[in-house]
């Protein structure tokens, strides 16, 4: 499994996670409270100085995980110009755009251990009136591990098929996507299940 986080050390790595979290979550907030273009504009501007802050070389980390990004960007812009509502589309497409960007550049400066203690944190109430926490902590450190290696074996997939026809890969490398992913999800499972699967923790704090 791969992580998101950036092995360029930044001045943003030595900030405490929950604050970026918690910044994080206010920006994002704050990007939807406005529609005006320009506004978002400015907005993706100034996440761009974060990124510029830290490096040309965390730079191009930080865009090439967001390479991903232009294919439904530009297929908002194509639905709203031809309905009409071009303005409406550049404004999504900008906070999408800034909001995904923002997020991308907390995850590369923060290590998954830390997100993790601040959810664990969070969700300590849940825990004290007995609601077992284990398993929504072990989502999200799943999803932000297998992203990156997901996308990774799409791009390898793809590779492959080039190197073996002219053609366009297309819908043609899904399956194998999908059978890889799930292969992968089968060794994760097998995985939890030698070590007492994902309530062992959860039954050790109650003991």
């Amino acid at each position: 499994m791969i992580s998101l986080t950036s092995p360029v050390e930044t001045w943003a790595h030595r900030l405490p996670a929950g604050a970026k979290l918690l910044a994080l979550s206010l920006l994002t907030v704050a990007l939807f409270l406005t529609d005006r273009p320009e506004v978002l504009a400015a907005a993706l501007l100034a996440v761009l100085a974060l990124y510029l802050s830290a490096g040309a070389t965390f730079l191009r980390q930080g865009a090439a995980h967001l390479r991903m990004l232009w294919p439904f960007l530009l297929l908002i812009a194509l639905w709203h110009g031809l309905t009409g509502q071009a303005q409406a589309g550049l404004a999504i497409a900008l906070r999408l755009l800034a909001a995904l960007a923002l997020a991308n550049f907390v995850t590369m400066t923060t290590r998954l251990t830390d997100m993790i203690a601040v959810l664990t944190r969070l969700l300590a109430p849940l825990r004290r009136i007995g609601l077992p926490t284990r398993a929504v902590e072990l989502a999200i450190a799943m999803v932000l591990r297998f992203t990156p290696m997901l996308v990774d074996n799409g791009r390898r997939l793809a590779m492959s098929w080039r190197a073996r026809s002219p053609r366009r890969p297309g819908w043609r490398i899904v399956m194998p996507m999908a059978a890889l992913a799930l292969d992968d999800a089968d060794h994760v499972a097998e995985a939890l299940r030698a070590r007492g699967g994902i309530m062992t923790e959860t039954h050790d704090r109650k003991d």
